[in-house]
């Protein structure tokens, strides 16, 4: 199992979340709509610093990521909007779940 945390700019958390689904990824937070600074600056949803981040989190079995990585770059490659797109996965060393 991995952690997988998913950077993109907020308009797009249909689409994400639809990979998601999609994927298998049953189980994930969503943070909408959070300040955060990338390539192009800074976004906190003012008007001197426009736009907003969202975050992605999810724990995703093995075999599933492999999918979910082609999909979300899939996307991030289909358009320049979607270049802020970013992805980290990391090992989950403990779980506490079902």
């Amino acid at each position: 199992m991995k952690f997988v945390h998913i950077t993109f700019r907020f308009e797009y958390m249909d689409l994400v979340e639809k990979i998601l689904d999609d994927q298998g990824v049953v189980d994930f937070v969503r943070y909408p709509m959070i300040e955060g600074k990338d390539r192009d600056g800074k976004h906190y949803g003012s008007q001197v610093f426009p736009g907003s981040v969202t975050v992605c989190q999810a724990l995703v079995e093995d075999h599933l990521l492999e999918g979910l990585l082609v999909r979300l770059k899939g996307l991030k490659d289909q358009k320049k909007a979607h270049g802020h797109l970013r992805a980290a996965v990391m090992p989950v060393e403990m779980y506490l779940g079902d």
